[in-house]
């Protein structure tokens, strides 16, 4: 019987491209309150786990459950919009306003095509914008904003449909000093809300853990090298064996900081 608080369950996952395995035999659950930071290096297989988790894609071997809905039995499309993700590998297009690149997610769409949107649905969009800090540019065309407003814009977009899972693919990439600490801050303040979903987060980074985040996945290879509560799992043991390279891990204010040992 599926465990309501449980949002996500997977059960020795492998998927497989061309004869190589991008994640092998990984086991991992998230809980409805949790806040999990995925970290690794390039290659470590995160955002392939990520896609498992997001229903983008299927367990070459293993089984896997998303808000109790078991993938291979169930209608994928449907799932999606019950779930938020931020990728960079979602195109969104450059020359529709701000708002309607937000609107469009309560349709679990890109574009804007022949669905109908009232009232609530673009206050709704707006609000999430003001959230976020961009909500002056509702109107301005997605393609002229910089990479910190797109980021912002994204969230509000993935927020937009009310998921009960929301997950992050490498937010801060590509962010300038102060746009990654503004956007680390308003990560934190959306940990801290009591009524936001469980969040994930991929990052290769511990200084982009936000405040408030609870719990910790450090891959190497495809696989699981620890998991758990994260000042237990964000040790400088288990991340200089997740990335080879000796590590020696700080913590204040609410913030971790790395550097070789």
């Amino acid at each position: 019987m599926h465990d309501p608080d449980v949002v996500i369950a997977i059960d020795r996952a492998t998927v497989t491209r061309n004869r190589t395995n991008l994640i092998h035999d990984v086991t991992w659950q998230v809980e409805l309150d949790e806040r999990w930071v995925i970290l690794g290096p390039n290659g470590a297989g995160k955002t392939t786990l990520l896609n498992l988790a997001a229903a983008r894609l299927y367990p070459t071997r293993g089984t896997v459950h998303v808000l109790g809905e078991k993938l291979g039995r169930v209608n994928v499309n449907e799932l999606r919009t019950r779930l938020g993700l931020t990728t960079a590998g979602l195109a969104l297009p450059p020359d529709e306003t701000v708002l309607d690149v937000v609107m469009t997610a309560s349709w679990a769409v890109v574009g804007r095509f022949r669905e109908a949107y009232d009232a609530m649905d673009s206050s709704r969009a707006q609000a999430l914008l003001e959230q976020f800090g961009v909500g002056e540019l509702a109107n301005r065309l997605y393609g002229t904003l910089s990479e910190g407003e797109r980021k912002r814009v994204q969230i509000a977009r993935a927020l937009m449909a009310d998921p009960e899972l929301l997950m992050f693919d490498e937010p801060a990439a590509g962010l300038d000093l102060g746009a990654r600490e503004d956007l680390v801050r308003r990560l934190a303040d959306l940990a801290a809300d009591p009524d936001a979903p469980a969040l994930v987060l991929v990052t290769h980074h511990v200084e982009e853990i936000p405040e408030g985040f609870t719990h910790a996945l450090l891959m190497r290879d495809g696989g699981v090298v620890a998991q758990g509560l994260l000042g237990d799992t964000v040790t400088g043991d288990n991340l200089s064996k997740a990335f080879d390279l000796p590590l020696k891990v700080s913590y204040a204010e609410g913030r971790f900081t790395a550097r070789g040992a």
